[in-house]
C-alpha cells in the first residue's frame, strides 16, 4: 500500500514537475505565430535562405549549418564549437535574440510569451531538414 502511495506521489510530481519546465507547443498556433518570422524566413518543402536561412530541421541542427547563407561571426563561432539549437536554446534565443546571443544579424525583437515560443517551436519541429512534414 504504501509503495503504491508512494508512487502515485511521485507520478504527480513528475507530471507537474514536467509541465512546469515547457509548456507543450501547438504546431497550428505556432503556424500563425511564424507569420512574424517569414518576411525574413521560410520553411517546408522548397523552402530557400532570404535575408535568414531557411528552417527546416532546425531543431537538431548546428548552428550556422545552412548551406549557402552567411552567418554572422557569432553563429560562425558556435558552428565551429559544434553547438546545436535545441528546444531550449531556441526558446531562450527566440525571447530576446540580441541579448541571448550578441552579435547576432537577427533584427526581430523577439517573442516575450513562453507560449508563443513553445507554439512555434511545435511548429518549427514539425519540419525534417528536407522540408517534408513529420
Amino acid at each position: 500500500m504504501n509503495r503504491f502511495v508512494i508512487s502515485a506521489a511521485l507520478l504527480v510530481l513528475g507530471t507537474a514537475a514536467a509541465s512546469a519546465q515547457s509548456p507543450a507547443g501547438d504546431p497550428a498556433k505556432g503556424a500563425n505565430v511564424f507569420k512574424k518570422c517569414m518576411a525574413c524566413h521560410a520553411i517546408g518543402e522548397g523552402a530557400k535562405n532570404k535575408v535568414g536561412p531557411e528552417l527546416n530541421g532546425i531543431i537538431g541542427r548546428k548552428m550556422g549549418a545552412v548551406e549557402g547563407f552567411n552567418y554572422s561571426d557569432t553563429l560562425k563561432e558556435h558552428n565551429a564549437k559544434g553547438d546545436v539549437w535545441t528546444a531550449e536554446i531556441l526558446s531562450k534565443y527566440l525571447e530576446n535574440p540580441k541579448a541571448f546571443m550578441p552579435g547576432v544579424k537577427m533584427v526581430f525583437a523577439g517573442l516575450p510569451k513562453e507560449t508563443d515560443r513553445a507554439d512555434l517551436e511545435a511548429y518549427l519541429g514539425s519540419f525534417n531538414a528536407d522540408g517534408t512534414k513529420k
